[in-house]
């Protein structure tokens, strides 16, 4: 038995910020932005918004699209560095209100990389026979993390959710994937725990990055990885149909895309309308693929991403 793909949702957050809106707070303009990220406008969550609530949406659009009632679930994963509580687990929060008892639920936190993560881990309980119809589901909240003040970081941030369904089926949709970490890099993106020990007494506990070295390691890794899963796949860069790369910064998908030798016209880029949504991102950008009719069946997607820890991930999927 193995897992496929069968359909995808998403949400973003009604609340849309443009670069313009950043002009008078920073110095930086709209121009600059778009020039260093690629990324044009950021959604942002109400106050009284929680990613549950964010994840139920995408959650309810994957299993519509896929005309799979609720009380099919049996394993919910939600990759989150942002969730409501810090017990009990978002997961369980949203099988509550999709009303879905009685299978695994769970978050799992490899940052920007946790849907990867995710994803692996699901398609092996599929491949297990431990569960049929599973959510995996990438949702943060990062706005609440950011200094508005820090130019290099809060340019580049939005919320978001995204969403697959994973089906047991007879052939393999989830090909191979490979993960990975390097907790030796663990400073180079982070944030504390708000109130813990490492938190600035009184402070916001902000998130920090160290954008050079963070664009140095992720390209670099994410080659790598990409080329060692494709080799050992047999597989080659040009029978991809798609990459659909951890939507980061533009910069960072052009240099990786052009490392594997894969033109623009074969990546999948949408970070211009959401920025950098953390573990929703390659969800949101695949279920946004996905609707536009750019994503077809039987087509090869490479799947990428990066996160504080160090932390990466490649897929390779059969649509």
């Amino acid at each position: 038995m193995f897992s496929r793909i069968t359909a995808a949702g998403s949400y973003l957050p009604a609340r849309c910020m443009e670069n313009r809106e950043l002009e008078d707070a920073l110095e930086t303009t709209d121009a600059w932005i778009r020039t260093r990220t690629g990324i044009r406008r950021r959604h942002l969550a109400a106050a009284d918004e929680r990613v549950c609530g964010m994840a139920e949406q995408a959650a309810r659009r994957a299993l519509e699209a896929a005309h799979v009632d609720p009380g099919e679930v049996d394993l919910i994963v939600v990759a989150t560095s942002t969730p409501d509580w810090m017990f009990p687990s978002t997961a369980c929060l949203l099988q509550e209100r999709l009303g879905a008892p009685g299978g695994p639920a769970f978050d799992l936190q490899a940052a920007c990389a946790g849907f990867l993560y995710a994803l692996d881990l699901v398609d092996k309980f599929i491949r297990a026979g431990t569960a049929r119809n599973a959510l995996v589901l990438g949702v943060d909240i990062m706005s609440r993390l950011i200094d508005w003040k820090d130019r290099s970081t809060c340019i580049l941030f939005g919320d978001g959710a995204g969403a697959l369904l994973l089906q047991a089926a007879p052939t393999p949709g989830v090909l191979a994937s490979r993960l990975h970490a390097d907790g030796r890099r663990h400073a180079l993106l982070r944030a504390p725990r708000p109130g813990g020990p490492e938190a600035p007494a009184g402070e916001p506990a902000f998130l920090r990055m160290q954008g050079r070295e963070v664009f140095r390691f992720a390209v670099t890794l994410m080659q790598q990885a990409a080329e060692e899963l494709l080799r050992e796949s047999n597989v080659t860069v040009e029978q991809v149909d798609w990459l659909i790369p951890h939507q980061a910064n533009e910069r960072i998908i052009r240099a990786l895309a052009k490392r594997l030798g894969l033109p623009m016209e074969k990546v999948i880029l949408s970070l211009g309308e959401h920025g950098n949504t953390s573990a929703a991102s390659i969800p949101l950008a695949l279920d946004n693929a996905w609707r536009e009719g750019r994503l077809q069946r039987g087509q090869k997607l490479l799947l990428q991403s990066f996160g504080s820890g160090l932390t990466w991930g490649t897929a390779l999927v059969d649509l």
